[in-house]
Order: structure tokens, then sequence, then C-alpha cells
């Protein structure tokens, strides 16, 4: 049963071009409702692009090498601030997918109707400032001797529970 009527993921500071393709290919295939690209992650082509036309290209083949096309409906913002505020003005929660002393395990979070998944930096997590910002945060628990998954598997992780939470 399909619980999520509205999911929508936010990826902040993530400097891989790959991790972005692979986060609109997971994405699409578990169904959010849209991707917010903010701060200096990599973003597709678009129309009026500002940035120089070889690197738009070159970064949008990277994005597509992993996306394989797969896209749903994107958004760029260099700046979270307003992205923050605008989904709070219509609803949503924001939720930091990230281990802090506060978070809730995944396992034991039930989802609102109308959620953002925020991710942060690959290497070091989400900066202390985006964690105040948000309005609770995601842990997912680990077994290894690691301490965290890579950022889209993660991402992966928490889109489908929150999409199929029972």
């Amino acid at each position: 049963m399909l619980v999520m009527s509205k999911l929508i993921v936010i990826a902040h500071n993530l400097r891989s071009a790959h991790n972005v393709g692979s986060l609109f290919r997971t994405a699409d295939g578990l169904g959010a409702a849209e991707v917010i690209l903010t701060g200096y992650t990599p973003y597709p082509a678009m129309q009026n692009d500002s940035r120089l036309p070889h690197l738009a290209a070159k970064i949008d083949r990277q994005i597509q090498k992993t996306a394989l096309h797969a896209m749903v409906p994107w958004r760029h913002s260099e700046n979270l601030t307003p992205v923050l505020t605008q989904l709070r003005a219509h609803g949503y929660t924001i939720a930091a997918l990230e281990q802090s002393p506060t978070s809730i395990q995944l396992p034991d979070f039930k989802p609102p109707t109308k959620l953002a998944i925020l991710l942060g930096r690959e290497v070091e997590g989400v900066e202390p400032e985006v964690l105040a910002a948000c309005d609770l945060h995601l842990e997912i628990p680990m077994f290894g001797s690691k301490e965290s998954f890579n950022v889209v598997q993660a991402a992966a992780m928490a889109i489908y529970h929150c999409t199929f939470y029972k």
C-alpha cells in the first residue's frame, strides 16, 4: 500500500555528477515527485544555463551516464534557505538523512504525507548549520564496520521506506 503522496529529495552540496545521475534514476524508480539540487551540486543542462556551454554539456553527459535518461521533475538553487522556506510554506517536513544525537532510526519513522529528504556531502555529510535548519534527522542503522552508506544507497533506502511505509 502506497502511503506517501508527495516525496521530494534535496541533494545539497554533492560533488559527484555520477551520484546525481544515480539519484535521478533512484528517484524515478521509487516515485519521488521532484529532485532539488542545491549548493554546488552538479545539475543537468537547462535552458538559459549560466554555465559555460562545454562545462554544462560535460556535466550533463556525466549525469545522464548513470541516470540512463531516467529523470523526474527537478530544479536547481544555489541557496538552500529559500528552498526550505518554500517547502515548509507548502506543508512539507524537512528530514535530513544524517546521524545525529537526535536522529530517528529509519525503521521507527512514520513519514508524514509531505516529506522532503535532504541529502548532504558524500564524505562529510550534512553541514551542522543545515542540520539545524531541518525539522528532524533520520538515521539508517548500520551493522558493519563502516559508519555510513553511499549517499545514493542511503537515499534509496530512505525513499523506499517512506514510500512503502504501512
